[in-house]
């Protein structure tokens, strides 16, 4: 599901996807399957809770209202519905199965429920797969009586978590989507920019099938997403009930544009029903719901499991054991936003306080060791306003520079980077913004050399 000017498919659709689908009902597999051969499960979430439960907090974030604090309203995709935690939008059914329920009240308002994985770091592996993989029917209702229902399977990039203005630039895999009870599963990239760029945003880069055997609504069918790093060039594939249906290769965009959706920090998982929006009312010709449009019909999820393969070596994580020498240090930066932002509050060891930096670039923060010291790591813990693009500089007299670290593809949040050499300074040379804020950081901690 697109953030932002949501997305129309251009993609034809014969009267074999829209006639009338055979009602029928398949019920929950009794446990999650093993993984497939040469497969890791990485994380899972079979939903054997009990009757009208919510689903486990430790592993999900039950979004509500009608947009993130801060972010587009309807959530960036014109859907009318407001999400809630209530169980009667959002529950186990005692039977192996997460129910997501649209419902409508006397006065004609929608609720519905989504909600995404706490982690947030789906990736594949260097040289490896990721799988991501969910059982699902959808909701079970078709024709008139089916306009505006948008249930959802889907993957957004970790960065959007705290932005919500980034997208499409860090990435959006959408597994499943569906709309309008049509016997169809749509599988989507979106990338880039908006509007056009390689992805063709606000549409995407997406293929659609009817759903194998049993239609989409009346039947679980096995959705599958797999990233393959193992390949040059790398590739992204979709699949339902095994069968490739979609794929899209990386020489397909330029390195810029593929790299930003593939090198930050990974992705989290969503599942939602939404209610109207352009997507849909695309499809139908005309503002979705409507009157004929009937509440109650559940979207129920067996499992979602994830999967990696053929996973190369770890990445050398930055040695542990020296000291932190730039508590309380003399910093100084190329600007401040304001005097409750300065320079000082990134050394004070307190994650309250922060330095913030003019809402421009470049711009720096600078630590000063007090004597030259042997450095062996940099801890960076960003704000919102992270920087995408920076280097770690190091000098012993604060006037020549040398690059000790790049980062092109920043994430945010922590970032706890191998950085070697001696040094009396080191500086955060921030050369581009992920927001339109500035440079933005909670701490910035540098240790010394191990005993």
């Amino acid at each position: 599901m697109a953030r932002h000017g949501r997305k129309v498919r251009a993609v034809a659709l014969t009267g074999a996807l829209i006639g009338s689908l055979l009602i029928h009902f398949d019920a929950a597999q009794a446990a999650l399957p093993p993984p497939p051969a040469g497969w890791t499960q990485v994380w899972a979430d079979d939903f054997t809770g009990g009757a009208n439960t919510l689903p486990n907090e430790n592993d999900w974030i039950i979004d509500t209202g009608h947009s993130y604090p801060g972010g587009p309203a309807n959530w960036g995709t014109g859907e009318i519905q407001n999400y809630t935690r209530n169980t009667s939008n959002l529950a186990h059914d005692g039977a192996g199965n997460l129910r997501i329920t649209p419902l409508r009240d006397g006065a004609g308002n929608w609720t519905s429920a989504r909600i995404e994985t706490r982690r947030a770091d789906f990736k594949a592996p260097a040289g490896g797969v990721l799988r991501i993989e969910g059982r699902i029917q959808m909701p079970n209702v078709t024709g008139q009586a089916a306009l505006g229902y948008w249930p959802a399977f889907w993957a957004l990039g970790a960065p959007y978590r705290g932005n919500y203005w980034n997208w499409p630039s860090i990435g959006e895999y959408d597994v499943m989507e569906n709309v309008n009870g049509i016997n169809a599963v749509w599988g989507v990239l979106h990338c880039g920019v908006s509007p056009g760029g390689p992805c063709n945003e606000t549409t995407g880069i997406g293929a659609s099938r009817a759903c194998p055997g049993a239609s989409c609504q009346s039947a679980f069918h096995t959705y599958r997403f797999e990233w393959d790093r193992s390949i040059s060039p790398n590739q992204l594939r979709w699949y339902v009930d095994g069968q490739q249906f979609h794929q899209v290769s990386q020489n397909q965009m330029d390195a810029g544009t593929w790299n930003n959706m593939t090198s930050h920090a990974g992705y989290f998982i969503l599942l939602n029903v939404a209610m109207g929006g352009a997507f849909p009312n695309a499809l139908a010709g005309g503002a979705t719901p409507t009157g004929a449009t009937v509440p109650g019909r559940p979207m129920l999820v067996d499992y979602v499991a994830v999967y990696t393969r053929g996973a190369g070596p770890p990445p050398t994580p930055p040695p542990t054991c020296g000291p932190l020498i730039s508590r309380n240090r003399p910093v100084t930066a190329s600007s401040i936003e304001s005097p409750n932002q300065a320079a000082a509050f990134a050394v004070d060891g307190n994650t309250g306080t922060r330095w913030s930096s003019a809402h421009n670039e470049p711009n720096w923060l600078q630590i000063d060791l007090g004597s030259t010291q042997q450095i062996t790591r940099v801890r960076l813990n960003w704000e919102v306003a992270y920087g995408r693009a920076y280097a770690i500089q190091l000098s012993t007299n604060g006037s020549t520079w040398t690059d000790a670290f790049t980062q092109s593809f920043g994430s945010g949040g922590v970032e706890d980077l191998n950085v070697s050499g001696s040094a009396r300074y080191v500086r955060m040379n921030g050369i581009s913004r992920a927001t339109p804020y500035g440079f933005s950081l909670w701490e910035m901690e540098v240790f010394g050399a191990c005993a």
